[in-house]
C-alpha cells in the first residue's frame, strides 16, 4: 500500500458549556411523564426554526425561560397570564419530567418545554425578532475563578438574545451571586442594541418575578 501524510486537521472546536448534565434521581412519574407527555407538550430541538404561531394555535406574546430548573417560575407565570406563551429550556430531564407533570395537573396550556442546550435553541430553533422577553432566572453561578468562563451570560450569548426579542423586547436576568451580578451587568451595558430600564442604570427591582424555593434559600442564607 502507499501511504500519504495526513495533511494537517484542525480539532474540531468545542463550545464551553454553561452546564454538566446531572441526571440526578428520577422518579417514575417523571420518567412516565418524559415518555407520554413530552410527545404533547415537547418541541424538537432538531426540527429547525419553530413556527410558533402554529405551535399554540394563535398570535400572543412569547417568552422564551432559559433553566426553568423544576419550574416553580416558568409555572407560576404562565398561570398569571394566560394570555402569553412560554417556551421553557432545560438540559437537566428530572425537572422536565417535574414541570411536564404539573402542566398536566394544571390544565396549561399556554407551556411547550424543550429539553437541549438553550445557545443551540436560540441559534438554530428561535426566529430573529420573534420573541417578547427572554428569562434567565438564577443560572449556575460557576463561583471559582478559573470556572467563570463557562458562565452563560456572555457577550456572544448576550448579542444571540437580543437579535431575537422583538423591537421593545424585554431581557430580564436574575443571580444571588453578587459578582456574578455585577458580570451580568458589565456585559448586558456593553450590548448597544439593549437600554437598562432600571433607574441609573443599575440593578432593577425584583417585581413579581415568581420566588422560588431556591431563591427563598438564598435569601435566608444572606446572598445580594
Amino acid at each position: 500500500p502507499i501511504t500519504e501524510p495526513m495533511p494537517d486537521v484542525e480539532p474540531p472546536h468545542r463550545p464551553i458549556r454553561s452546564f454538566v448534565r446531572r441526571e440526578g434521581r428520577m422518579t417514575d412519574g417523571q420518567r412516565r411523564a418524559l415518555a407520554e407527555l413530552l410527545p404533547r407538550f415537547g418541541l424538537d430541538p432538531e426540527a429547525g426554526v419553530w413556527d410558533l404561531a402554529q405551535v399554540f394555535g394563535r398570535d400572543a406574546p412569547r417568552y422564551l425561560d432559559i433553566g426553568f430548573g423544576a419550574g416553580e417560575s416558568l409555572l407560576g407565570m404562565a398561570r398569571a397570564r394566560p394570555q402569553h406563551d412560554f417556551v421553557g429550556v432545560e438540559v437537566h430531564r428530572p425537572g422536565v419530567g417535574r414541570l411536564l407533570l404539573e402542566l398536566q395537573r394544571a390544565g396549561i396550556a399556554n407551556v411547550r418545554v424543550v429539553c437541549a442546550d438553550a445557545v443551540e435553541v436560540l441559534r438554530d430553533n428561535i426566529a430573529p425578532h420573534s420573541l417578547a422577553g427572554v428569562y434567565l432566572f438564577f443560572p449556575d453561578p460557576w463561583h471559582k475563578k478559573r470556572h467563570h468562563k463557562r458562565r452563560i451570560v456572555q457577550p456572544e450569548f448576550v448579542r444571540l438574545v437580543a437579535s431575537r426579542l422583538v423591537a421593545g423586547g424585554c431581557l430580564h436576568f436574575a443571580t444571588d451571586w453578587e459578582d456574578y451580578a455585577a458580570h451580568m451587568l458589565e456585559v448586558l451595558t456593553g450590548e448597544p442594541t439593549l437600554v437598562n430600564t432600571a433607574v441609573n442604570g443599575s440593578f432593577a427591582p425584583r417585581g413579581d418575578r415568581p420566588q422560588t424555593k431556591y431563591e427563598r434559600r438564598g435569601t435566608r442564607l444572606g446572598h445580594g
